[in-house]
């Protein structure tokens, strides 16, 4: 932690950090003790090395999802993110995908590179879009826009997400990460209290219908993972990989 800071990062490079379903676990682990810590004031996302965060790893998904108890942490991590009472950032570099795009959505401000590639291939996968996006993203865009993005599943980048309103700014690759945390560290310096309560303010009027449109999502999207498509989506997929 610096400065009111603190940063958790998405630490699994090699795979351009993929996100298993133990690190759902544990991102919710450090989310809760970041809320308990009197000194923490904004916390941080970002991912190491070259991408934020290349969305679910598949593998690891097809394999958990014997029994829907192994969703618990993924349903905890999207809950904590709507709802987390703190100023949530993020620091977003290279690849975005699927949850690594759909997370921004909840965060209060987002720095990205300006090589960011996002993309939310769900319906590719034979899945559906998670994480409140079929609610967000065609009230950010409306409903064309929105279908591009989330059933088409078109790639775009920065430029894109900014005027999207998914981005705040867009920095060098070589300094994002830097102005991500004068960012972050000046909004720790605000009146904490102030800081929160228009927090609360701002999102209390849809964080319910946000968080039963996140359920409804994740119910779906349980179901189609063990539809046709996505298990032929599966191979084809961990083939190319």
């Amino acid at each position: 932690m610096d400065d009111g800071v603190a940063e958790i990062a998405l630490n699994r490079p090699d795979k351009k950090n993929a996100i298993t379903l133990n690190m759902y676990e544990q991102a919710v682990s450090y989310l809760e003790q970041a809320a308990t810590d009197e000194n923490v004031r904004v916390v941080l996302l970002r991912g190491e090395g070259q991408s934020f965060c290349a969305g679910n790893d598949i593998q690891d998904f097809v394999s958990g999802m014997g029994s829907r108890e192994n969703l618990k942490g993924v349903v905890s991590f999207l809950h904590h993110i709507v709802t987390y009472n703190k100023p949530l950032m993020a620091a977003v570099q290279g690849n975005a995908v699927g949850i690594g795009t759909t997370m921004m959505m909840h965060c209060d401000l987002v720095i990205a590179s300006e090589d960011l590639k996002c993309q939310m291939p769900f319906v590719h996968l034979g899945l559906v879009p998670e994480a409140g996006a079929t609610l967000i993203i065609p009230s950010m865009l409306g409903q064309r826009q929105a279908f591009e993005l989330l059933v088409e599943g078109r790639p775009f980048g920065a430029q894109k997400a900014q005027q999207s309103g998914l981005v705040n700014v867009i920095a060098e690759v070589e300094t994002y990460l830097e102005v991500a945390r004068e960012r972050a560290q000046a909004l720790a310096r605000l009146p904490k209290e102030a800081v929160l309560e228009s927090k609360r303010l701002m999102k209390k009027q849809y964080q319910e219908n946000l968080l039963a449109v996140i359920d409804e999502e994740l119910e779906v999207f349980y179901e189609r993972l063990f539809s046709d498509e996505a298990r032929q989506a599966f191979m084809a997929f961990l083939q190319k990989s």
